[in-house]
């Protein structure tokens, strides 16, 4: 069994499928569909056993007629990349291939899931391509880059810099990632929400806050989630998950937001949006700090017409506040926990402006300045910027206990599972990408 057959074989439920183009030029890549965890599925491999896997006119035709299957019975399409290249005897043939099978893959963008494995090597054009697809995973021996030289072409070096997604040690757990990942999705985005119908289980949140991290996969559905980008922009966490069955995508940003973490939200959103999965934002961030990039994931929570949903769990101000749980541009519900904090400016700024002359007068008259401006701040903090005022003046809808996150989040998510969105007739915004 070559390569392409073996890694088809693995993928699909008992390793069967129907092959597609079975006895045409089928020696660069093997294409099929099948079932994979009792999800309609097609894919194709590339055969680096034969020819090396390049790509040619013959199997550019193959995986054209593959796309445009997925596209008319709308299911996804799992790609795995194994090969030295294009065949470079075949000349201009071999770009126009490229060029064809970059088009369909985009026309596909959106519509239904795509997920590309590295298995080998993926270099030049082809790295381009697989990079297109809405999840990368990445063996630990396989070589991803747009350079055929590889430089900085390892799985470690592509998952710090994004473009790789979940990076794994073998084929196996690629496959088995993969399959997780195709049975957490919908099929399209005309197809429902994924709902699982075995018995449901949480962790559960304790009284205590716990860092955002955390309280993530507490609330997801037990064993349910999966962690995408994890090695790029720490400063946001974007995970996929199931919560009573539901798939949602988690974003949960703690600290100060940077550019690769807003960058890495910001696609993850807009991924979600296109397949109308629910995002759930978990907040305790005090700021931005890349206009650039913090203006990206302020139009992609803006633009979304998914369910959001909003917890603040602990600090949420100025423009944090206003791109992630405000509901004025972001969050259908926003919920804060007891002991949240939140405000138009941050703490220092806000007391600065609102005490006036009273808090320069408090700093003279004491012989630690610095001291007693942090207690006066702090003062000020807790005496106005808490969850409660927040909720009074309707800038939260409900001041809750970690422990109930869980149950709010369950009756915002069926509260929400109708939810329609008319959008202007226009191609697209034109905000930073």
């Amino acid at each position: 069994m070559t390569k392409g057959y073996e890694y088809l074989s693995k993928l699909f439920d008992d390793g069967i499928f129907t092959e597609i183009g079975a006895f045409g030029d089928k020696a660069e890549a093997v294409a099929g569909h099948g079932t994979v965890n009792g999800v309609g599925v097609y894919a194709y491999a590339q055969n680096s056993d034969c020819s090396g896997g390049a790509m040619s006119k013959a199997q550019a035709a193959k995986i054209k007629k593959l796309y445009d299957l997925a596209l008319k019975t709308g299911e996804p399409v799992v790609a795995v990349y194994d090969s030295t290249g294009g065949k470079l005897s075949e000349g201009l043939d071999m770009l126009a291939a490229y060029g064809d099978i970059l088009k369909y893959s985009n026309n596909l963008s959106g519509v239904v899931p795509q997920i590309s494995v590295i298995a080998g090597n993926c270099f030049g054009t082809q790295a381009l391509i697989a990079a297109c697809a809405d999840i990368v995973i990445m063996t630990e021996s396989a070589k991803f880059s747009l350079s055929t030289g590889g430089e900085k072409s390892s799985a470690a070096e592509n998952a710090k810099s994004g473009n790789v997604h979940i990076a794994v040690k073998d084929i196996d757990e690629a496959l088995e990632k993969a399959g997780m990942l195709l049975e957490m999705l919908p099929s399209n985005n005309l197809s429902g929400a994924c709902v699982a119908y075995d018995e449901i289980s949480a962790e559960g949140i304790p009284a205590s806050a716990d860092k955002v991290s955390d309280i993530i996969y507490k609330v997801a559905d037990s064993e349910s989630a999966v962690e995408l980008q994890k090695d790029m922009g720490n400063a946001v966490k974007t995970v996929l998950a199931t919560v009573n069955g539901i798939t949602v995508g988690f974003v949960g940003a703690e600290g100060e937001i940077d550019g690769k973490a807003s960058a890495k939200a910001a696609r993850f959103i807009r991924f979600c949006d296109a397949f109308s999965i629910p995002v759930i934002t978990f907040v305790n961030a005090e700021k931005f700090c890349c206009i650039k990039s913090a203006a990206k994931l302020t139009s992609a929570y803006a633009e979304a017409t998914t369910a959001k949903i909003t917890f603040v769990t602990g600090k949420a101000y100025g423009s944090v506040y206003i791109a992630m749980a405000g509901t004025g541009a972001a969050a259908d519900m926003t919920f804060a926990w007891e002991g949240a904090s939140v405000s138009a400016l941050t703490p220092e700024a806000e007391t600065v402006i609102m005490l006036g002359d009273d808090f320069g007068g408090k700093l003279k008259k004491t012989a630690n300045p610095k001291a007693e401006r942090e207690r006066v701040i702090e003062e000020y903090r807790k005496e106005n910027l808490t969850a409660m005022k927040a909720a009074e003046n309707g800038y939260v809808e409900d001041v809750i206990s970690p422990e109930n996150t869980r149950d709010k989040l369950i009756a915002a998510l069926d509260m929400l599972s109708n939810k329609r969105v008319s959008t202007l007739p226009k191609k697209h915004n034109n905000i930073y990408i």
